[in-house]
């Protein structure tokens, strides 16, 4: 934690462990929490796949990873699918690809053939140079090639990109979470950008440990989006989509 608070030049909420985000999800009224790993190379992926194992129960839903370039990749993801997991991780900054790379392209049709969810870093990241690996036109074309993939862009469909989120993906049907955005957008904006967008698509994210769950909580409250779509955003949208991987 305090080589990536550094990295990042930001001061996390919590210490990274798994009791602390229990106790943060209690105080905050949170049921359950999905928890995203990122394999930086091939040799973490049984590390991630047994902790991820070991961690998981009725309120921690664990999302392992594995690396893009890993030669036994797509065995990877059925294995994943086998274990029982949901869902898989990818952020193309730790990962260092861009997310319309053709090479991805067996990987994304693997997740798809499993019914598996792939949530995917998109926009750009504080840690890194502003390169665009994971920009809101790359989220388009790749949902336009495989129509089927359970993709979910993070942080408001691309952290500090809203402009392009506005532009390409605001009003598709496109998954998109919350996390790490409603603090560095206008209130108007990220209102805007949330009811322009179906509300069957939009989940509730914290970013923790980054963030805290209460103030994330509050700060889509004070949207004021209205308490059907809200109910939607906090609960019936994710429990739609983990029921349907």
């Amino acid at each position: 934690m305090k080589m990536l608070e550094e990295q990042g030049g930001i001061k996390a909420s919590l210490d990274g462990r798994v009791s602390s985000l229990l106790r943060s999800m209690d105080e905050s009224g949170i049921e359950k929490s999905v928890v995203c790993s990122i394999a930086t190379k091939p040799a973490q992926f049984n590390t991630i796949l047994e902790w991820s194992k070991k961690i998981r129960s009725e309120r921690i839903i664990p999302f392992p990873s594995l690396h893009p370039s890993d030669p036994e990749a797509l065995g990877r993801i059925s294995r994943i699918k086998g274990e029982g997991f949901k869902g898989i991780k990818f952020h193309p900054y730790y990962q260092d690809f861009n997310v319309d790379d053709e090479s991805l392209f067996p990987l994304y049709e693997c997740i798809c053939q499993e019914k598996l969810i792939v949530v995917v870093h998109t926009g750009f990241d504080i840690a890194f140079d502003k390169i665009r690996r994971a920009d809101p036109a790359k989220i388009v074309r790749v949902l336009e090639r495989f129509p089927s993939l359970k993709l979910v862009t993070t942080h408001l469909g691309a952290w500090d990109d809203w402009e392009e989120v506005e532009r390409h993906i605001a009003g598709k049907k496109v998954y998109m979470e919350i996390s790490c955005s409603l603090e560095y957008l206008e209130k108007n904006v990220a209102r805007k950008i949330i009811l322009d967008h179906p509300k069957d698509h939009v989940l509730f994210g914290t970013d923790s440990p980054w963030t805290d769950q209460g103030e994330s909580l509050a700060r889509l409250k004070m949207l004021q989006i209205g308490e059907e779509r809200e109910e939607r955003i906090l609960r019936e949208n994710a429990l739609s989509l983990l029921n349907s991987a």
